[in-house]
This record gives structure tokens, sequence and C-alpha cells, in this order.
């Protein structure tokens, strides 16, 4: 894998803002209602620096070691930290302290492991709910039913927890299928949104949809989150 410079990481940055500032005047939205978070998953943390030396903020990893050590190698910068990869449940404890936002929230199994180990939080933690909106098998997220019922439970509790907020959905397009399909999943996945807003009278009000392939097409379907990888480093 080749390894980009700081100029070029800082181009591709400001190439991608662009194309996001583009997208949301095209759909009549505000550049402010979308942030993009970038994937630093196959980068060392002094590739990840020159992301937020270019401006990002807002960054994301897949996997809870690679996070443990670029946060505390970037400990004297303001990042935040997002997980878009599963966290297995004895990981979770050592994990959310790092966190800002957690898009991978994909069982009941695993909110009552956050709700053990969340502890006391200057603000709440951003959870989203990871839904499976291709189909695909191998595709990770929870299915519709298995959401509501989720939903529901977390409306229903008898102890609410003010470290914790589930404040959206995340969802990822299919691998194949071109640009009418991810269109259809992508607003798939805000109809959703929109009904169990309604239905469970929460806010949900992030959407994290878009990858570097089709994240102008998330946008236009509502994306208020964009995990951008690839495009950032090439």
């Amino acid at each position: 894998m080749n390894i980009p410079t700081a100029a070029r990481v800082r181009e591709n940055y400001l190439s991608v803002k662009e194309r996001v500032t583009e997208a949301t005047k095209r759909s009549l939205r505000s550049e402010a209602e979308v942030s993009i978070v970038g994937v630093t998953k196959y980068f060392d943390a002094t590739v990840a620096g020159w992301l937020y030396e270019a401006g990002c903020r807002d960054m994301g990893e897949s996997r809870p070691q690679m996070l443990w050590d670029k946060s505390a190698a970037m400990a004297d910068r303001e990042v935040r930290w997002h997980m878009i990869g599963h966290v297995q449940r004895n990981k979770v404890k050592r994990t959310l302290p790092l966190l800002q936002t957690m898009h991978s929230l994909d069982s009941q199994r695993l909110l009552d492991q956050i709700v053990t180990d969340v502890g006391n939080r200057p603000e709440p933690l951003q959870l989203l709910l990871e839904v499976n909106i291709s189909g695909e098998p191998d595709k990770t997220g929870i299915l519709v039913a298995d959401a509501e019922l989720l939903l529901e439970r977390w409306t229903k509790r008898s102890d609410p927890n003010n470290n914790l907020e589930i404040a959206g959905l995340m969802g990822m397009g299919s691998l194949s299928g071109g640009a009418d399909q991810a269109r259809c999943e992508f607003e798939s996945l805000r109809l959703l949104r929109d009904r169990w807003s309604i239905r469970f009278g929460m806010p949900l009000q992030e959407l994290s949809m878009g990858m570097s392939n089709d994240f102008e097409i998330a946008i236009e379907q509502g994306a208020t989150m964009v995990r951008i990888g690839s495009v950032l480093f090439q």
C-alpha cells in the first residue's frame, strides 16, 4: 500500500470537502449539516495527523486496538473519535471513554454491555444503530425487526442513562449494484429513521451513511455523517 504525502492528504481532504459542499447545494441542504468522518484504519498516527492538520476533526476507526493506539499517539490533538466497526463486548469498557460516537451498535447484548461500562461522561456518548440495509449476508448490522425491539426496550427502560444517547442510524450500501441501488438503500434508511422517530418519540437526528464511492448519493438522501477513507489517501 502506497503512503501518501502530507500535501496529498491535504489536497484530497479539501477536494472531498468541496464535493460535500456541492452535494449539499444540489440537495438544498446546508454544508454544516454534514460531517466528514475521516477513516484512518489503514494508516498510522503520522498520516492521521496530516489529515488533522488539513482540517479534519472527526476520525473513525474500525478496530478497537487501532483506536486505542492512535488516540494515545494523538492525545495532544482535539480529535473527535468515531468507532465504525464492530466492538466485542470484552473491549467495550476500554473503548468507550475515547469515543464521541459509536456507529456500530448492532445488538441488544452489546447495548447492555455499553450501559454497564459507560461510566460518567462530560457529555453523552452518541450511539448509532447499525442496520443492515443492503441485505447482504456478509454485512454487519441489526435486522429491522430486532432494531425496532431494541428501540422499544430503550424507550421503556425504567432507569434512563444520561451518559448515553441513541442518536440515529448507520448503514452501508451494497458493494455492487450501482448508484440507483445505493440511492434506494440510503432512502430506505432515512425512511426507517423518520418512522422510528415518530413511533418511539426519539429525534434520531444522525444518519451515518455513504463512503468514498457513494457519499454524494448519501448526502442527497439525508446523510449527516459520511465515512470517507480511501479517497483521502490515494
